[in-house]
């Protein structure tokens, strides 16, 4: 099985974007299942109902989201009815949508989590004992399981990511929206990248204006930040799985 996972997906111009390439990717890559970070599709800050309807339309399986989960409102009635968007699962139980899902491709059950770290983000649950109860909630429920970390600390991720080992086949981080090289297998087989980087603007500061960051760190006023313009490219990986053994056989950074 090949899983494509997509970074932080920026601005409503790259959804545009993907609408016009993914596919072609997915035929060509023979690709059976798509997950993608989409917390700052929509002005940078969240994800409304009419972007994540239009991701998934473009060939998008599973939406996760991140510390901006929650940026426009109208995506909570969709969080609660859309099993393919799910957010971090270490927010409180009370707020509305699911941190993880259960899909099915290439005849498989797949399950997909979505955990925050906690280093320099919010003080979420611990995400080490949340992701414990799902396994443990779902054990014989699903035939390969899938993790986006949406974590600040590359240290964090990679603890995560070495304390799931085996558990959880597929591991990649997302939320700095810069990729990282350190594509791998761990000990225990499963595939592992730290940062799939983002789908966006190239010529931009993680996404956003050029100009306005610099404004921003040179005065420390408030600033407001647009997605820039200019050439835009998607940044991710291919996890190719073993589904026999249930271990990943490689892990390939892409760029399209």
């Amino acid at each position: 099985m090949k899983i494509l996972a997509l970074g932080d997906i920026v601005g409503t111009r790259t959804v545009e974007y993907l609408q016009n390439n993914l596919r072609g990717v997915v035929s060509r890559e023979r690709i059976d299942l798509v997950v993608a970070n989409g917390e700052n599709t929509t002005d940078i800050r969240g994800l409304c109902a009419r972007d994540a309807r239009a991701l998934l339309d473009c060939g998008i399986d599973v939406i996760t989201l991140g510390n901006h989960a929650f940026g426009m409102r109208d995506i909570y009635p969709l969080l609660d009815e859309e099993t393919r968007i799910i957010r971090p699962a270490n927010y409180p139980p009370e707020v509305p949508g699911s941190g993880y899902t259960l899909i099915r491709a290439d005849g498989f059950r797949i399950l997909v989590i979505n955990i925050s770290g906690c280093t320099q983000l919010e003080p979420l649950a611990c995400p080490f004992e949340t992701v414990e109860r799902i396994l443990a909630r779902e054990a014989g429920g699903y035939d390969l399981a899938i993790m986006d970390i949406h974590a600040e600390s590359t240290s964090e991720k990679l603890a995560l990511a070495y304390c799931f080992d085996g558990k959880i086949q597929v591991m990649f981080g997302t939320h700095t929206h810069v990729p990282t090289a350190d594509e791998q297998i761990l000990p225990n087989g499963s595939g592992y990248l730290t940062d799939l980087g983002m789908c966006g603007p190239v010529h931009s500061v993680i996404g956003a204006d050029i100009d306005s960051v610099i404004r921003r760190f040179r005065t420390h006023l408030p600033t407001h930040f647009t997605v820039a313009d200019g050439t835009l490219r998607a940044n991710g990986a291919i996890f190719d799985v073993d589904m026999d053994a249930k271990r990943v056989r490689s892990v390939r950074r892409i760029v399209f």
